[in-house]
């Protein structure tokens, strides 16, 4: 008798959390990355999945059902930013596609230096008024006249003297920027919440649905920029450590919050400035480790699974992870060497990713069955192995893509 999809789900999710905690689950979980994927695997030009919520989700939902992974990504995440808040907003820290580059392009995102050097205090000083009087109208050309508010401490005197402000046309041509992209924002989301709930009836669960940052990433990506972070290691490191406090309650508190709302407990927390190269193991244990480690047992002490997803290599960092929860935390890699990986934490954490995409893209069936295979006789051996790709799916052929979920399913039964 088929089992029905309520069996299915349960089914999944079992052999999920025995994987993370480090049991020996009926076979090897797979996971699939397909952010854009299923916009190539239907035929969607891209740019609709930016427009259109209810055929985007129909392309995944299609994609989801026809190769049965055991979890998927999360929708969210910055996968699929919908363009006309995006557009009504002004946002310029994205390229979407149509909008800056081509209609079947994936979306860039375009790094800036959004808070000068200089202006570490007045973010210390008050990070919600930086946020909504600088960074925020640096970062969004419909809402510069968000600058012209006064200082928000001042409202401590009462909201009657901002009432004029409003008033004012930069301001009130930034207020109607959000009330134009608010009820977008919110229908992207409802769809979004129908969709989940929709895919755990029918079976599948979401590998996350929260997302995080490491505090380091945060002023990285969105403040300063690369180049003006790894600057501030040197000329003001104190002041970008202080930054970091300041931010990780504010990053616990709101993914605790958006995973308990969404009742999955997975947390994904994409890296990026800590890998190999990108600092020195010096520079890491004072300005990356400390954060992203406090944030980790944070999330683990609410009851959630924390999923860092190790972008670049971490080779050099492995002695650091085991300091992690032991069958607490899910460990995605892209380039690390995931053998040396499993011999160095494989005892204490669960392991994910590795597959190169490059295999999905050009390689042969033959060669994506021996990769699957030396992942799961090695790194998948007693249990503590989810298989996953090193990236998102975006460019893989979808034919190979088969060959190396179904091939993980036959042979990875333990």
């Amino acid at each position: 008798m088929p089992k029905t999809p309520a069996e299915l789900l349960d089914e999944r999710n079992k052999r999920i959390n025995d994987a993370i905690a480090l049991k020996t689950p009926d076979r090897v979980p797979i996971a699939m990355l397909q952010q854009v994927f299923p916009a190539r695997y239907t035929g969607m030009v891209l740019e609709e999945a930016f427009t259109d919520p209810d055929k985007w989700l129909a392309a995944n939902e299609k994609t989801i059902v026809d190769f049965e992974p055991d979890m998927f990504f999360s929708l969210g995440a910055g996968v699929i930013i919908p363009g006309r808040v995006l557009e009504a907003l002004g946002s310029k820290q994205f390229l979407w596609p149509g909008h800056g580059v081509g209609s079947n392009t994936p979306h860039q995102y375009v790094e800036g230096e959004y808070m000068k050097a200089e202006e570490y205090d007045a973010f210390l000083d008050d990070p919600s008024d930086f946020l909504i009087r600088t960074y925020i109208p640096r970062s969004n050309s419909a809402l510069e006249g968000l600058s012209m508010l006064p200082p928000l401490k001042s409202l401590a005197f009462g909201a009657a003297g901002l009432t004029p402000l409003l008033l004012a046309p930069p301001v009130a041509a930034a207020m109607a920027a959000l009330n134009k992209a608010a009820p977008e924002a919110a229908r992207w989301h409802a769809a979004y919440d129908g969709f989940y709930k929709k895919m755990e009836e029918i079976g599948f669960p979401a590998l996350n649905v929260a997302v995080s940052i490491a505090p380091f990433d945060l002023i990285s990506d969105l403040l300063r920029g690369m180049r003006g972070s790894m600057l501030d290691m040197y000329r003001c490191p104190e002041k970008l450590l202080a930054a970091q406090e300041k931010l990780l309650p504010f990053i616990i508190e709101m993914t605790i919050g958006k995973a308990h709302m969404s009742k999955n407990p997975r947390v994904v927390i994409p890296l990026h400035r800590g890998a190999d190269g990108f600092m020195s193991i010096k520079q890491f244990e004072k300005f990356y480790w400390p954060g992203l480690k406090k944030l980790i047992f944070a999330l683990v002490d609410a009851g959630l699974t924390p999923i860092p997803f190790f972008e670049g290599s971490y080779d050099q960092r492995l002695e650091y992870l085991r300091e992690f929860p032991k069958g607490k935390v899910l460990c995605w890699f892209d380039r690390t060497d995931l053998f040396k990986a499993k011999e160095v934490i494989g005892d204490v954490l669960c392991i994910a990713g590795n597959l190169p995409i490059s295999i999905l893209q050009i390689g042969t069936k033959d060669q994506i069955k021996e990769y699957t295979k030396k992942l799961i006789d090695v790194v998948g051996k007693d249990g503590g192995y989810i298989m996953g790709s090193n990236a998102p799916l975006d460019t893989a052929n979808p034919e190979l893509v088969k060959v190396w979920m179904d091939h993980t399913k036959e042979y990875g039964v333990y």
